[in-house]
């Protein structure tokens, strides 16, 4: 996967994004030793290549709201125009525990276990399949001849590994971020670096992330997200255990069960990925690259996202029916021009036209960008 938060990273740390080499199996270090600046443990997670390992991640949130249940959003799952808001909804609402296989970019498996149910994610070369056992549905999907790691999207769940999340927060990092280093930690076992972000923007509900970083191979192992005033994490994500070794290949092997409704999904034209920079070993400090140009302010499709976004679903895009279910208006309060679902971290705010806008922001903040 490409990370393009490098892209903010000092002259001096700015590393050479390594697509290829092996994790050693089974290499752990409880005290890491300290590294010299934040920008060497940046350059580290930019240069991992974590190719092969498998383990259990757990994630939960403390954002005030009630649980909601995976099936009390199907309908809108079904929807690709909101399917990714109503998964921030279980994301942000739902304690998970999940099983992560990874043997390279195209063999990939994420077991969310759920109470009495399972639900599965896995690309298996050019398969990808997603299975849930509750309703026995199936999806498949065949990949392009050489599709990247990034077509393993196809297969989403509302599980986020600490790795994917870590990308996430730092590609919204930048000049507004300041970044320094935390006491070391361990980690399932593993000894690791404790990155801390704090967004200088104000007008985010952001206090600061808190990434632990493998100390060899720069893998990250948790996430830690706080609310502004607060002491305690809003949201959480972490492995409890973590193997550095290759998975069975038997566990990306995957035969829709017996009775199992199989519906075929059609793929988009894979993205096309810029060749890795060759010469770097995992677990050492990539050499520097030369320093990005400044910005011309102009967005770009390479443009990041940033602490105070807001992202806005067109009425046209909502699934019919969707802003009348019971829990929605259950769980959203009457304001200004709509109904809003606010928490410590995320607010919601869907409009009496019909919108749906999110973000980590203020509620202010979206109503006036509703209004606009």
């Amino acid at each position: 996967m490409k990370r393009i938060w490098t892209r903010w990273l000092p002259a001096a740390a700015v590393p050479a994004v390594v697509a290829v080499g092996v994790l050693a199996a089974g290499a752990v270090a409880v005290t890491p030793p300290p590294p010299a600046t934040p920008e060497q443990v940046l350059a580290l997670v930019a240069s991992h290549a974590a190719r092969q390992f498998s383990g259990t991640v757990e994630e939960r949130a403390d954002l005030g709201l009630p649980s909601i249940p995976a099936q009390a959003l199907a309908p809108a799952t079904k929807s690709s125009a909101l399917g990714g808001e109503a998964t921030l909804l279980e994301l942000l609402t739902t304690a998970h525990t999940a099983r992560v296989y990874t043997d390279g970019p195209t063999k990939v498996r994420v077991q969310i276990m759920d109470q009495l149910a399972e639900r599965d994610a896995i690309r298996n070369g050019n398969d990808v399949w997603t299975f849930d056992s509750k309703t026995n549905e199936v999806t498949h999907a065949t990949l392009p001849a050489g599709a990247g790691p990034e077509a393993s999207a196809t297969a989403k769940a509302p599980v986020m590994s600490p790795d994917q999340l870590a990308q996430r927060f730092l590609a919204a990092a930048g000049p507004s971020t300041n970044v320094a280093l935390g006491q070391s930690a361990s980690v399932a076992g593993h000894g690791a670096y404790t990155l801390v972000l704090t967004p200088k923007t104000a007008g985010t509900l952001v206090g600061s992330v808190q990434i632990a970083v493998e100390a060899q191979t720069g893998l990250p192992l948790a996430v830690d997200v706080y609310a502004k005033g607060q002491q305690d994490p809003a949201f959480h994500t972490a492995f409890t255990k973590l193997d550095l070794g290759a998975p069975d290949a038997s566990v990306f092997a995957f035969t829709p069960p017996a009775g199992a409704t199989v519906k075929e999904q059609p793929v988009p034209a894979p993205a096309t990925t810029p060749k890795a920079t060759p010469g770097a070993t995992p677990g050492t400090m990539p050499k520097a690259s030369p320093a990005p140009k400044p910005s011309t302010g102009a967005k770009t499709p390479e443009s990041a996202p940033g602490w105070d976004t807001v992202v806005v679903v067109p009425a046209a895009k909502i699934p019919a029916g969707f802003l009348d279910q019971p829990l929605v208006k259950q769980l959203a309060t009457p304001v200004s021009g709509g109904r809003l679902l606010s928490s410590s971290l995320v607010n919601i705010l869907i409009t009496n036209d019909g919108r749906v806008l999110v973000g980590a922001v203020p509620a202010s903040t979206l109503e006036a960008k509703a209004a606009q």
